[in-house]
């Protein structure tokens, strides 16, 4: 019988209070018309929150900019019809004694030009290089990427005055924030840009810092990964040091946590440092910088992310291991994405020890789970 007490208990991050170490990963579902949140949508994360989720982190949520997301369907963090609907949620979500953040997001040059709520509008990025090195539109001035910065705070203040619990600012898998840090997309020259880890970090330090001003004490987390949507292999840090000063940033700058995400949570960050079984990416954030971090990356599964779609299945896929990790401190919070997708109960369920009856995941619908 696997020990799933260390998942279920309590955890606080600056001033908020959480009844356990679970939380939903963001998972974008492009089920928002228009970019407005539906009822349906409130009521996913609601049926969630009262299923023993001890935070919720929602999908992707757009900042201002109109190049932010080449589907039309994905929810924005901004104007007065999606703001009304996110309160709608929040409302949802605290009435069942849940809490949640919303995950502020901007695709950046993963965006295909002429796509979003907004066609006609330019695509965002440090360069105007797009995930494969190839140049397509003017670099930003320092002017502009400023505002790409703002964009990120007023959500954060929005957020804020909505009611929301934290807020997450998605700085992963080769979207904007991630792609000032990343060499192959920020050839610039100015502070913004720069050789050093550390320097390309410059724009994430600034989102931080007007993001800490506009929500006060409001926790932060900011979700980052070495991977990237085109480059599985990718590494922003090839070792500790350079970790140490990718992360460092992040904390100086005002972050409470840093959301560590893998494609598999067991997987060790730097094998030939600590071995086949070492400290994984959260593990490592931890050790170097001391802050609070969320591991993340097929908890629950069988297999990676792709296996979910060959109809692998979900049960507790090596949970064991994870809650050992957990338990030893190695990070601090669990997030579980598709499998918690699949089945709204699964908190319920581990906690009861009824893993005959976890649902498996089935990639194709989705679209289809609320």
């Amino acid at each position: 019988m696997t020990d799933v007490s260390p998942l279920f208990r309590p955890f606080k991050l600056r001033g908020m209070e959480l009844k356990n170490r679970i939380a939903m990963a963001p998972m974008t579902r492009g089920q928002s018309p228009g970019g407005t949140p539906t009822p349906e949508n409130a009521a996913y994360y609601r049926r969630r929150a009262a299923a023993d989720v001890g935070l919720i982190i929602s999908e992707g949520t757009l900042i201002r900019r109109k190049g932010a997301a080449d589907n039309a369907a994905y929810p924005l963090f901004w104007g007065e019809e999606a703001l009304a609907a996110w309160k709608r949620t929040i409302d949802g979500v605290h009435a069942v004694g849940g809490k949640m953040a919303p995950q502020i997001w901007h695709l950046g040059m993963s965006r295909k030009p002429g796509t979003g709520h907004f066609p006609d509008a330019p695509s965002d990025g440090p360069s105007g290089i797009t995930l494969t090195g190839k140049k397509i539109g003017e670099e930003p001035s320092e002017a502009e990427v400023l505002d790409m910065a703002q964009a990120y705070a007023d959500a954060a203040a929005d957020a804020k005055r909505l009611g929301f619990d934290c807020i997450e600012l998605h700085g992963a898998h080769a979207y904007l924030i991630d792609e000032f840090f990343w060499p192959v997309t920020n050839h610039r020259t100015d502070r913004f840009g720069g050789a050093s880890i550390k320097q390309r970090a410059e724009f994430a330090r600034e989102v931080i810092t007007r993001c800490r001003a506009a929500i006060g004490d409001l926790p932060m987390i900011i979700r980052i990964s070495q991977w990237k949507s085109v480059d599985y292999n990718a590494k922003i840090a090839t070792n500790p040091k350079e970790l140490e000063a990718w992360a460092r940033v992040l904390v100086d700058a005002g972050v409470d946590a840093i959301h560590c995400s893998q494609r598999r949570i067991l997987e060790p960050e730097f094998p030939d440092i600590d071995g086949p079984n070492g400290l994984n990416f959260a593990g490592w954030v931890k050790k170097l910088t001391g802050i609070p971090t969320i591991s993340v990356g097929s908890v629950g599964l069988s297999s990676e992310f792709t296996g979910s779609f060959r109809g692998e299945g979900s049960a507790a896929g090596k949970l064991d291991e994870t809650i050992e990790r957990l338990d030893r401190g190695e990070f601090d919070l669990v997030a579980v994405g598709r499998a918690l997708l699949q089945d709204p109960e699964w908190a319920v369920k581990v906690k009861a020890g009824r893993f005959s009856e976890l649902r498996d995941y089935d990639g194709a619908a989705i679209k289809t789970y609320y």
